[in-house]
């Protein structure tokens, strides 16, 4: 019997299924689905995922390792600071950066390019993707940019992998066409754009800076062309002012997505409530290198970047400061750890600590650069110099107005701008103040210390590293590439050079 009555209600449903088929599309229609996505949604998502992706991984552990901003004593962690290979650290920027970020920035490109007067959120939407694939090239070199992110679009499911040198190319390009089509006119992007809130004024200023950093990468590669795109830069406009600084916006909450990853993913992974300094996960410390350097400069900025623990609260007074060597494994007792600096839990870690993407003291340094090398001629470079570094200074008020240095004669003074130098000395002062100023921003750091040499860092040579004791010039493609897209990773090695952590990418070598 209750057989037949469960034959009874499926022919029931098979013939109500049948006499209603003309309704059937809007019955299987997921009310909660969007068919078109909110360009200016999708935008801010793709800003989050663009700088949240990885910090304490990639920044910390593998980068600022490598340039001796951080130290630990653990081996699993210290990749960077031992030169190791862990497949976990060095595929996580990679395996996260295309299905979040630059694909959420490809579907804003292909939800506006077809109306003229979406123009601003098109072509800023365009300098967000230049940023963003400059960040990953300089990375891994080779990569997958012009068939990237476009399994949508054009059902292209194992992108080829462009050279770096066709990519930077490109992205310069891209800045320029951006930046000139930028229009005041017309509509933006408004409180869904959480660097600018829209201000195509300003956006103009960050692509034309965003060209000078490039630019300037192609120092060592093609110093012609590098020129060329310098000068080029200068002439748009680039950020030579407080306000114009591209600086990410960040709330403690409701969700981690809103806070500052810096504060964080560091947070999470190793500087825990209630360690202070004693039992760090990771065992992270800011490295003596670093340390030292702000200590025998007398550089004030070591009091907001850095802290000591003692007991409960962090001393941040210059004299208190100590950093830990690179390349050890010797590990402290808790007590001994606490006496080593860490990052300030007041400033840099704060959940709602703004992020600077780019400002107005890496710009004056690098206009510094170009003056030494004869490419601007407006300004000494000795002037440009000082203006970074007063501009370093006084972007340390992101942190609340307390923290900004409103004087650096001092500073100057002890530590004056060699004019009368080599360019090579002039070039150690200069990238010695980007290594300072641009500190928490290690994937920078990094890349321009690879192009520059400058400061000089002394290598560690750890037992079983991977680099015959010489810093790394790249992370590992992830190792998922090799599985999934084997042929297009395959041409890409064949092309660049052996996927290892010494292979130079093109703009390094």
């Amino acid at each position: 019997m209750k057989k037949l009555t469960i034959l009874y209600i499926a022919g029931i449903l098979l013939g109500s299924m049948a006499s209603c088929t003309d309704d059937f599309e809007e019955i299987n229609t997921n009310p909660n689905s969007v068919d078109k996505p909110n360009p200016n949604f999708v935008f801010s998502k793709a800003q989050l995922d663009g700088l949240n992706n990885n910090y304490f991984f990639t920044n910390i552990l593998e980068c600022g390792g490598m340039i001796q901003h951080y130290a630990t004593y653990k081996e699993a962690s210290g990749v960077g600071d031992k030169y190791l290979s862990n497949e976990v650290y060095f595929s996580a920027y990679y395996n996260q950066l295309y299905p979040n970020a630059l694909n959420e920035t490809e579907i804003v490109i292909n939800a506006l390019k077809a109306n003229p007067n979406d123009s601003n959120r098109l072509n800023i939407a365009r300098i967000w993707k230049a940023y963003l694939y400059h960040r990953a090239t300089d990375l891994y070199g080779d990569i997958p940019y012009s068939d990237a992110a476009k399994a949508i679009s054009t059902q292209v499911f194992l992108p080829k992998y462009d050279t770096q040198e066709f990519i930077y190319k490109d992205l310069l390009k891209e800045l320029d066409e951006a930046a000139i089509a930028l229009d005041p006119a017309k509509p933006s992007y408004g409180k869904a754009d959480f660097i600018y809130d829209g201000d195509v004024a300003k956006w103009k200023k960050f692509s034309y800076s965003l060209m000078l950093r490039l630019g300037l990468r192609l120092s060592k590669v093609d110093p012609a062309l590098s020129k060329t795109w310098v000068t080029k830069a200068i002439a748009g406009g680039v950020i030579l002012n407080t306000a114009d600084n591209a600086i990410m916006k960040y709330t403690d909450g409701p969700n981690d997505f809103n806070r500052n990853p810096v504060g964080f993913d560091a947070r999470r992974q190793d500087f825990t409530a209630g360690s202070y300094g004693q039992k760090n996960v990771e065992g992270g410390k800011l490295a003596q290198t670093f340390i030292d350097l702000l200590k025998n400069t007398a550089d004030p900025r070591i009091s907001v970047y850095a802290g000591v623990w003692q007991g409960t609260i962090q001393n941040t007074t210059l004299a208190a400061q100590k950093g830990f060597p690179n390349g050890t494994k010797i590990a402290p007792t808790p007590a001994e750890q606490a006496t080593y600096s860490e990052p300030n839990q007041s400033t840099i870690l704060k959940y709602d600590a703004p992020l600077v993407l780019l400002s107005n003291a890496e710009t004056n340094l690098y206009l510094a650069e170009a003056a030494a090398r004869g490419w601007y001629t407006n300004e000494t470079d000795k002037d440009l110099y000082e203006k970074g570094v007063k501009a370093s200074f006084l972007n340390m008020g992101i942190y609340g107005i307390s923290y900004a240095i409103t004087d650096a004669t001092a500073y100057l003074t002890l530590n004056p701008y060699n004019a009368a130098g080599s360019f090579e000395a002039k070039m150690n002062q200069i990238h010695t103040q980007i290594y300072i100023a641009l500190f928490v921003d290690e994937q920078e750091v990094y890349a321009n210390w690879r192009r520059t040499g400058y400061p000089v860092l002394v290598p560690v040579n750890f037992p079983g590293n991977v680099t015959n004791g010489t810093i790394p010039r790249r992370l590992k493609y992830s190792t998922s590439e090799y599985s999934v897209n084997s042929a297009n990773l395959a041409e890409a090695v064949k092309r660049q050079g052996e996927d290892t952590f010494t292979t130079k990418i093109w703009w390094d070598k």
